[in-house]
């Protein structure tokens, strides 16, 4: 079980805030064009006045209760996205609180977004680009119909590759989203994580969604 984060100090988001987008630059983006969302699974609603504080503007929780409190506890503070496992029946209700839903991939959910979704509804379908069995997403090549079927607006991709030590394993998945991305004029990238958004950075994201490496206190 993971330990929930507690005693985040805004100063600490704010350094590591700065240090993701010198590194961002440093991969050859401009750190305007790809945005840092903070991931706050395992973090309580009463640490996200530091998460603002320190500069964060844009946030992705898991789980879509969680979101709901999360969000009533910080009225007016973030943009909220939601980044995890996406149960269906969740549909109506998430959608009056977030500017993205990052992980559509379903049929269910297509039939719930015809539901419930309105012409400002805007989503991300996953893709499951390295093929693992059980693992969220559709496959690459079921993404035209897809599209075909999605009543609402999709803005982009997202896709969350095998776990790896190494960041440099993650890059072939990255560049194989984005160009599913630019052969179907999808403008949005959601992909990276603290382990490896450099690399996703420079292989086109314009969402990465960080976690420990925004919270973390390091020299």
């Amino acid at each position: 079980m993971v330990d929930l984060i507690r005693g985040l100090r805004a100063e600490v988001v704010a350094r590591n805030l700065e240090r993701a987008r010198a590194a961002i630059a440093d991969a050859g983006r401009d750190p305007a064009e790809v945005e840092i969302l903070a991931a706050v699974k395992y973090l309580p609603g009463e640490e996200l006045d530091a998460l603002a504080d320190g500069g964060v503007t844009v946030v992705g929780e898991n789980r879509a209760q969680d979101l709901a409190a999360k969000a009533a506890a910080a009225p007016g503070r973030f943009t909220w996205d939601f980044i995890g496992h996406l149960q269906s029946r969740k549909l109506k209700d998430l959608l009056p609180l977030v500017r993205y839903v990052h992980s559509v991939a379903s049929d269910s959910a297509l039939e719930q977004l015809s539901r419930h979704g309105t012409s400002e509804t805007e989503v991300l379908i996953e893709v499951n680009v390295a093929g693992e069995a059980g693992k969220s997403g559709i496959a690459p090549a079921e993404l035209p119909g897809f599209l075909d079927r999605c009543p609402v607006t999709v803005v982009g991709l997202m896709t969350m590759p095998p776990f790896t030590a190494d960041p440099e394993e993650s890059r072939p998945h990255f560049a194989q989203l984005r160009r599913l991305a630019e052969r179907h004029g999808l403008p949005q990238l959601s992909m990276g994580t603290s382990q490896d958004y450099v690399v996703a950075a420079h292989e086109g994201a314009t969402i990465v969604r960080l976690g420990t490496s925004l919270y973390r206190d390091s020299p």
